[in-house]
């Protein structure tokens, strides 16, 4: 078996014993995400001789008797808005051009000090502006399991390349949906943590009250390792919680759901499902039951009414503040001009995608004077609202069951002309993060036509063991998710 096809644990436990050295693992994986680039377009930049370095560096430590760190040679990819000393990093956007990073982001950091090598940056939505992962300079990331569908976004690249066997592990990050849509997309897990767990120190901003770094993987075992490297408090951030972490590995021994409450959102009946989405709910909660869990309507009205507007007026507004720095004069691309203004528009015409413009311009809008109170005001109590129905949910059971998204991957070019129908593929995911939650997609297997389907499950904060304790228990039944080997036409 090709080395490729290894688990992240099964490549740290194979490199401590002797089996095969990091060096090993790094060019099977590189081979294997080289042969079908040319098809998924999932990596904007790779960083190869980096990567070289560090699994010399842990296969030097394990010949010296040392610890080489929880992910030992396991070869990871980051998306392209975390940043990463001297390798480019331009959040799939022309107005980032060459910049390189003076600096790593933490979890780069927490990576490498595990002894990961990170391979590359993965492609992505422009600044994380999309559901499809369409929106990039870099044109656009194709599914591995039918290369005319979308990955999802805005972390298609970081999903595909689990999905399609580059690395067994990689991050994203989550704003409304983006690291467990393309999950649900790509047939793998994708856990979006509690909003403050994971630190965003050196994670280029979108919606900063709303971004959450997050973990992409084909097996339970590997998010609940990736966890244990990624959750560790940063002075550096201040949004992120100093609370002790469990040891995310001892969810995974859980061995029944004896005396959990599971709850059913009753407002979903409003929305339209498609069908192998739907049966899809339904096994998953006919599992969950089975294992013991009692089954619980819950309600959840503004949530399911009102979310999805109110996050489009949040996360624009929080964008179009984040962005001004993009300006033609600190860092990145600066368009030719006679003037400091002219320098300003044309920049920014050039150098932003048609989404992002559309979202600046929106939260610009929200944020003016005339319509401050009647939007964005009236916006953040809708996310307070939310925030409470969950809470009242949560009082009455231990995680909710959602769809990931409400149809399997779509093909792409479908949706681009249609952006009200592209951010409906949000609906299930975003309210999520409007209450800071922590949410894991899972594989829940494949509709009539071969593609993944996603199905979602969201818990209280702070009870990622919980997600994860029922996440392995429903891999035992839908099975871990397997390496895309086809991209044929469906």
């Amino acid at each position: 078996m090709d080395l490729y096809h290894l688990t992240a644990a099964r490549m740290v436990q194979g490199i401590k014993e002797k089996k095969f050295s990091a060096l090993e693992v790094l060019d099977s994986c590189l081979s294997r995400a080289h042969s079908l680039e040319n098809h998924l377009n999932a990596v904007i930049t790779f960083s190869e001789e980096k990567a070289r370095e560090n699994a010399r560096k842990v296969d030097k430590a394990i010949a010296d008797g040392e610890d080489p760190g929880l992910l030992a040679g396991v070869p990871v990819l980051v998306k392209d808005n975390m940043c990463t000393d001297g390798v480019r990093t331009t959040c799939a956007s022309r107005i980032l051009g060459e910049w390189k990073p003076p600096y790593n982001a933490t979890v780069v950091d927490l990576l490498r000090g595990q002894g990961a090598t990170v391979t590359g940056k993965t492609n992505m939505d422009e600044f994380a502006m999309g559901s499809s992962s369409e929106h990039s300079a870099f044109g656009a990331c194709h599914n591995p399991w039918d290369y005319d569908r979308v990955t999802g976004g805005s972390s298609g690249g970081s999903a595909a390349s689990v999905a399609a066997g580059y690395v067994p592990l990689s991050l994203g990050s989550d704003t409304g949906g983006s690291v467990r849509q393309p999950a649900g997309f790509c047939g793998i897990y994708g856990l979006k943590p509690t909003y403050g767990l994971v630190s965003r120190y050196g994670l280029i901003a979108f919606a900063s009250s709303l971004d959450q770094i997050g973990p992409f993987a084909r097996t339970m075992e590997d998010i609940a390792l990736g966890m244990n490297v990624i959750t560790v408090p940063d002075k550096r951030d201040s949004t992120c919680s100093r609370r002790e972490r469990p040891d995310y590995t001892e969810a995974l021994r859980t061995e029944n759901l004896k005396g959990k409450k599971v709850g059913v959102v009753r407002e979903f009946q409003d929305y339209k499902l498609d069908p192998d989405i739907q049966s899809a709910v339904e096994r998953t909660l006919k599992i969950l039951e089975g294992e013991g869990a009692e089954i619980v309507e819950v309600s959840l009205p503004v949530t399911m009414d009102s979310g999805l507007g109110a996050y489009y007026i949040l996360a624009p507004a929080e964008a179009s503040s984040n962005l001004a720095r993009y300006d033609g004069v600190r860092y990145g691309y600066s368009a030719p001009s006679d003037d400091l203004l002219s320098l300003y528009f044309k920049t920014r015409k050039e150098g932003f995608g048609t989404e992002v413009k559309r979202r600046i311009l929106t939260g610009t809008y929200v944020l003016s004077s005339g319509y401050y109170d009647a939007y964005y005001l009236t916006a953040q109590k809708v996310r307070q609202v939310i925030t409470k129905e969950f809470n009242n949910a949560f009082a009455e059971v231990d995680s909710i069951v959602m769809p990931t998204s409400p149809s399997p991957a779509f093909r792409i070019g479908e949706l681009l002309s249609d952006p009200i129908q592209m951010y409906m593929m949000d609906v299930f995911t975003l309210p999520v993060n409007l209450a800071g939650l922590p949410g894991l997609s899972i594989n829940a297997g494949f509709s009539s036509k071969g593609l993944p389907l996603g199905v979602q499950l969201v818990g209280p904060k702070w009870k990622e063991t919980d997600l994860i304790s029922q996440g392995s228990i429903l891999e035992k039944t839908f099975g871990p998710a397997r390496i895309a080997e086809g991209g044929a036409k469906q």
